[in-house]
């Protein structure tokens, strides 16, 4: 299913994801999270980081994030948790100069809605170059700590940020985030990555809740607003 272009531009809000969304998977960014989380998990149980993994991603199969696993299961403080995995090393992320001038011409509120922390969304995009363009930013602390894709934050989300859902996009690059989005009304852009989650089907075939598909966010907004560039 696509939407035509044009009406996307005239949107009322833009509503992206953080990690490999705004930036793109092949930094590697993520992985980075991904081994403090599992050195976590290790120190919590006690484990070799081999069965820490495995407990990990089973978590986050289960309840949507690992943290929220941690806290069901373990109790633990999920401050704390935020803190310790979010305190990675941002040198591989530089100012996104095609991104930045895309999202200054693009009309309408940009915001970010993330399953991580406001801290760590404000890190990454001071580092892109592009925290200047997003008035407001929806993390899993004002979402109870309930992650996406469970429908209940979006609705609080929404009314968090003043966001008509009809007249918003939703970019991400796990699929299953999408789901809830276009429920709601939303148009929706998924940037398919490598990852179980992200992967785009054999078939090639997006979902049917999928508006978009988008190979790189940067390119494609800078495509999609050069005809508002200013002329001079």
């Amino acid at each position: 299913m696509t939407r035509p272009l044009d009406p996307i531009v005239a949107a009322e809000a833009w509503i992206f994801d953080l990690d490999n969304t705004l930036y793109p998977a092949r930094l590697d960014l993520f992985a980075l999270i991904d081994i403090k989380m599992r050195t976590f998990v290790a120190d919590l149980l006690k484990v070799p980081h081999d069965e820490a993994r495995t407990v990990q991603k089973g978590l986050f199969r289960t309840y949507g994030t690992t943290m929220r696993g941690l806290m069901v299961e373990h109790g633990i403080n999920p401050h704390a948790f935020l803190d310790y995995v979010h305190d990675i090393d941002l040198a591989t992320v530089s100012h996104d100069k095609v991104l930045d001038r895309a999202l200054g011409r693009l009309p309408g509120r940009k915001l970010v809605y993330t399953n991580g922390s406001v801290r760590h969304a404000e890190r990454v995009t001071q580092a892109l170059g592009i925290d200047h363009h997003f008035e407001g930013i929806f993390d899993i602390v004002a979402a109870d700590f309930v992650p996406k894709p469970d429908p209940v934050p979006y609705g609080t989300m929404l009314e968090a940020l003043g966001v008509k859902p009809h007249t918003a996009i939703m970019v991400e690059d796990i699929v299953a985030n999408l789901a809830p989005a276009a429920a709601l009304g939303m148009t929706t852009v998924w940037i398919p990555g490598q990852t179980e989650w992200s992967r785009l089907p054999e078939n090639g075939e997006a979902p049917d809740f999928v508006h978009h598909v988008v190979d790189d966010l940067a390119i494609w907004l800078d495509g999609l607003t050069a005809h508002l560039a200013d002329p001079a």
